[in-house]
């Protein structure tokens, strides 16, 4: 009986000394460097050639939003300890689903964005990378009409994205 209670505070002294090592997780699975306590999100300009003029600030806040709600780091507004910027360089809607009679019966809403990811922290984590993300319409609706609904879904699964290949070690 004594060995098993040893064997058990063991199990437990190793798996806690094990997990406090590899920094701070939350319980997004994100991994941040235990010294790391600011991040910085900067506006993302709208380059895309195709501009939706809400786009940017949306982009923006949305990536702040989550990562401040997702992990114990303070928003600042430059030089945080994990830090991100980029541009929107496409934002475009393409006919996809062609009907026998040459038209779409779905029209594609699609957005790209360059991220900049810079950890202070751990450099090998620094990235450049571009995220698109789609979501598809009928194409009896107009623009217009569906793009708010549409662009919301788009921004929450860039940030995701971007989120994920930032600070969660998948």
């Amino acid at each position: 009986m004594k060995t098993i209670k040893a064997y058990n505070l063991l199990m437990i002294l190793i798996l806690s000394l094990f997990l406090s090592s590899c920094g701070i997780y939350s319980f997004s699975g994100a991994s941040i460097p235990a010294e790391a306590k600011t991040v910085s999100v900067q506006y993302f300009p709208n380059n895309a050639q195709l501009v939706n003029p809400l786009l940017s600030n949306t982009i923006t806040n949305a990536l702040n939003d989550m990562f401040v709600n997702q992990t114990t780091l303070q928003s600042v507004a430059q030089n945080g300890d994990l830090a991100l910027e980029g541009e929107i360089t496409g934002y475009s809607t393409s006919p996809i689903a062609i009907t026998g009679n040459q038209t779409a019966a779905l029209n594609r809403l699609t957005v790209t964005v360059n991220v900049r990811f810079t950890n202070k922290y751990d450099e090998s984590k620094n990235f450049e990378q571009s995220f698109s993300q789609y979501q598809d319409y009928p194409s009896g609706q107009d623009l217009n009409s569906v793009q708010d609904v549409l662009v919301e879904q788009i921004v929450e699964d860039l940030c995701q994205d971007i989120f994920n290949k930032a600070v969660v070690n998948w």
